[in-house]
């Protein structure tokens, strides 16, 4: 029987990716296996809800940090056309001084982070013709080291980073 202390569900498999991170590197599963990674996304000229999640994920891997995990943290742009390495290297830098576990991607069309999006996290991304803002999920995802996604967190949600911190330290025990 399962308890509230049980080991997390396997999880789905992760295609293998490889996109280009804000220093314009190759970046992707073959760089993220052995390691547990937190991903969201998000686009550098949003006007609602990204500058907060970016600040968000700034969180999490300052307390990453300070409990001594080791995390990667992944932010896919959902608008690539826009989002160019440089244009993410300087959004980064408004919200943490330590990029070495955080990547910014990048370097896909829009059509395929549409797709990638909808098959891997099963979230929506959209781009309308009538608007420069794209229409994306708000969660934080928390993949394992064989690249597995054991759980999603709603940024909205107050609990989220007290669950996910628990579960990143579980994780990471586990994997110990």
């Amino acid at each position: 029987m399962a308890g509230c202390g049980s080991e997390m569900a396997p999880g789905r498999e992760l295609a293998p990716f490889s996109f280009t991170d804000q220093d314009g590197r190759s970046f992707g599963t073959d760089e993220l296996q052995g390691h547990i990674w937190v991903a969201n996304f998000i686009f550098t000229n949003c006007e609602t809800v990204c500058p907060p999640m970016t600040m968000e994920m700034a969180s999490l891997q300052k307390m990453a940090e300070e409990n001594s995990l080791d995390i990667q943290f992944v932010t896919f742009t959902v608008d690539p056309d826009v989002d160019s390495p440089k244009v993410l290297k300087k959004y980064i830098q408004h919200f943490t001084e330590n990029e070495s576990n955080w990547h910014l991607l990048t370097g896909y069309s829009q059509k395929e982070i549409e797709k990638f999006a909808l098959e891997q996290f099963q979230t929506i991304v959209q781009k309308p013709k009538s608007s420069n803002q794209v229409i994306h999920g708000t969660n934080f995802y928390l993949i394992d080291p064989n690249g597995r996604l054991l759980k999603e967190y709603n940024f909205a949600d107050d609990s989220y980073r007290e669950d996910l911190l628990k579960d990143m330290e579980r994780l990471t025990r586990l994997d110990s």
